[in-house]
This record gives C-alpha cells, sequence and structure tokens, in this order.
C-alpha cells in the first residue's frame, strides 16, 4: 500500500512539471506601459493660451476701435499762394471761394461793369458831338430851341429801366446774403477785442481760440504773409453751412473776408448773425474794417476750412466735442461683452478638448 500511494506522488509530481510550462506559454504577455509622448504632454499647454486668445482679443478690439474713430490730430494748412490773400498789381476782387461771392462778381463784372462803360463812353461822345457840332465859329446865332418831348421821356425812360435791371440782381444778391443759416449749421460766435479776435464753438463744447497776428519772423517761417498770419486761425468745415454770430467786448469792430465775400459788423451788446458756405479747403485771409483804435491795422483773420475728418480732428485737439462721438465710443464699448461672452464660451469647449484627449494618456 505505501509503495503504492509513493508511486501516485511521483507520478502526479511528473504531471504538474510537464503541464505547468504549457499554461505560461499560453498566458498573453502583458502589454508595455509606455510614457506620455511630449506632444500629448504639451497639447493642453498649448490649448490654453489658444484658447485665451480670444478673450483678449476682444478686449483690445473696442479700445482699438474707438482711438481710430475719435483722430485728434491736426496740423495747420499751408497757404496757397495768391489763393485768399491779396496779390500784386491786382486790379479786380479777389478770386472768390463761396456762392455768393461768385454771384457777386458776376453782378459786378457781367452787369454793373458794362452798363458803367456803356453811360460813360455814351456821356463822353455826347460831350464831343456838343463841343463839336454846336461850337460858336460853326453856329453864329444860337439855338432857341427851349425843350423836346421826345428826348425828355427818352432820357427818363432809359435810365429807369437801366435802374430796374441794376436793381432786381441786386436785391437777390442782398437777400441771399442775410437768408438764415439751418438748423445743423455748424456756429461760431467771433468777438471782436481791442485788437485781436476770440473764436468761440458752442457747438462743440463751447471752447474759445484767441487769434494774435504773428510777428514778420514767425509769419516768414510759417511761410505766411507778413500782417495777415495769426497764431491760431478760425477753423471751419469746407462746403457746409456756417452760422456765424459777431459781437465785441470794448468797440466796433468789423469781420471782413474778402476771398469769402463776407463782412459783418462786430457791436459790443449786440449779436449778428450771418451765414457762410466755404466751396473748397484752403486758408482764406481778411482784416478788421472798422476802425477800432491804434492798433487797427493790426487785427488780421485767418480762416481755415477743412474736410469735415479733419475738423473734427481739430475740435478735438482742442479740447472740444464732436456729434456722435459718444455713439462712435459706445458702440466698442457695447460690443465688448458679447465678444468677452463668446471667446469665454469658446475657452472651456477648448479646455474641454485638451482635457480629453490628455485623459488616454493619463489612463495609460
Amino acid at each position: 500500500m505505501a509503495f503504492a500511494s509513493w508511486t501516485k506522488s511521483i507520478g502526479f509530481a511528473a504531471l504538474v512539471l510537464v503541464t505547468a510550462p504549457m499554461a505560461l506559454a499560453q498566458t498573453p504577455p502583458a502589454p508595455p506601459v509606455t510614457a506620455p509622448t511630449p506632444s500629448a504632454q504639451a497639447a493642453p499647454a498649448a490649448a490654453a493660451p489658444e484658447a485665451a486668445a480670444p478673450a483678449a482679443a476682444a478686449e483690445a478690439a473696442p479700445a482699438d476701435a474707438a482711438a481710430s474713430a475719435l483722430d485728434s490730430s491736426y496740423t495747420p494748412m499751408a497757404p496757397t499762394a495768391g489763393k485768399g490773400m491779396p496779390v500784386d498789381k491786382g486790379i479786380d476782387f479777389q478770386d472768390q471761394y463761396s456762392e455768393l461771392g461768385e454771384y457777386a462778381h458776376w453782378l459786378d463784372t457781367s452787369v454793373l461793369l458794362p452798363i458803367i462803360v456803356a453811360i460813360s463812353l455814351l456821356v463822353l461822345g455826347l460831350l464831343i458831338w456838343i463841343i463839336v457840332r454846336y461850337r460858336a465859329a460853326a453856329n453864329p446865332v444860337a439855338s432857341k430851341v427851349t425843350h423836346n418831348t421826345t428826348i425828355e421821356v427818352i432820357w427818363t425812360l432809359v435810365p429807369v429801366l437801366i435802374l430796374v435791371g441794376v436793381a432786381v440782381p441786386s436785391i437777390d444778391l442782398l437777400a441771399k446774403q442775410y437768408k438764415p443759416a439751418p438748423a445743423d449749421a455748424v456756429t461760431v460766435k467771433v468777438t471782436g477785442y481791442q485788437w485781436y479776435w476770440g473764436y468761440s464753438y458752442p457747438d462743440n463744447g463751447d471752447f474759445e481760440v484767441v487769434s494774435n497776428m504773428l510777428s514778420e519772423e514767425d509769419a516768414a517761417k510759417r511761410g505766411e504773409p507778413h500782417q495777415l498770419a495769426v497764431d491760431n486761425r478760425m477753423v471751419v468745415p469746407a462746403g457746409e453751412p456756417i452760422r456765424i454770430i459777431t459781437t465785441a467786448s470794448d468797440v466796433i469792430h468789423s469781420f471782413a473776408v474778402p476771398s469769402l465775400w463776407f463782412k459783418m459788423d462786430a457791436v459790443p451788446g449786440r449779436s449778428n448773425e450771418k451765414m457762410l458756405i466755404i466751396k473748397e479747403p484752403g486758408v482764406y485771409y481778411g482784416q478788421c474794417s472798422e476802425l477800432c483804435g491804434a492798433r487797427h491795422g493790426f487785427m488780421p483773420i485767418a480762416v481755415e476750412a477743412l474736410p469735415r475728418a479733419k475738423f473734427d480732428a481739430w475740435v478735438r485737439s482742442q479740447g472740444g466735442t464732436v456729434k456722435g462721438d459718444e455713439v462712435a465710443a459706445a458702440a466698442p464699448a457695447a460690443a465688448a461683452p458679447a465678444a468677452v461672452s463668446a471667446a469665454a464660451t469658446t475657452t472651456p469647449a477648448a479646455e474641454g478638448a485638451a482635457a480629453a484627449a490628455a485623459a488616454p494618456a493619463a489612463a495609460q
């Protein structure tokens, strides 16, 4: 019995030794553990700045838009020789740069001047004819004629017709000169002082610009005519109606710019109003045209007409306000929350995508 059980034990041990290697050979090997690649590690870090970039851009965009919309840069315009100023040996009006000035120049050169020349030549011809025809040598016996009905009717009706012909365009010009400015016209209040000018802008913050004549040296440096150049010009928009209100603080002055066909007295305690439209950008010079004291001849006027965008920039450079600036500044600010919200919505999604990409690597 002992021998038989010992024999069974030896047989069982031999069986185990034979089958164990076979079982080990059939078990699949465990997969190797790999370290996360550098790109997988950098992906979440790279995704975070990319997700934050829209938010930063959304916050910076309103500031950039507001800065570009509210331009306040201004460079004084250089005058054009012969434009808006007197010229050597000039015998006619200055070239006109307003519709009223052109109309007045036409009235003078095309209506009044021909009539004046015709009447002068007619009177001169009659005088010469009378001197020659009715001299004593040719008429020993003087004429006894006392009147002539036909001649009297002619010399009464012809002057009346001439005056009516002159009155019609003259009254039309006078009415146009004092046509009220529209409600949206730019208002400039011109105040005469002894002996300088002040320009206020009630529609643009009511700031005032004080204008004094430049010295001969300073005018030469700026390339402007002496005794017409000033340190601060009256700046207005070109091509738009301008409501000019004149007054004075001390004595009577007169604001006159010949090339714009503009002249209006500035009286203390009284406001005079007139509309002006300057056809094109440029610098136009004038002077006080009312005797106002010792330095009356040293009160020059310089009007600078600019395109609307440059005029608005000049107003801002003087600390004034421009209509519409509040809307332009508020629009980017109103758009900022929406842009930031969109960027904030995009950021979690990007972060989620980065986390999802990194999850398999972490699991491994």
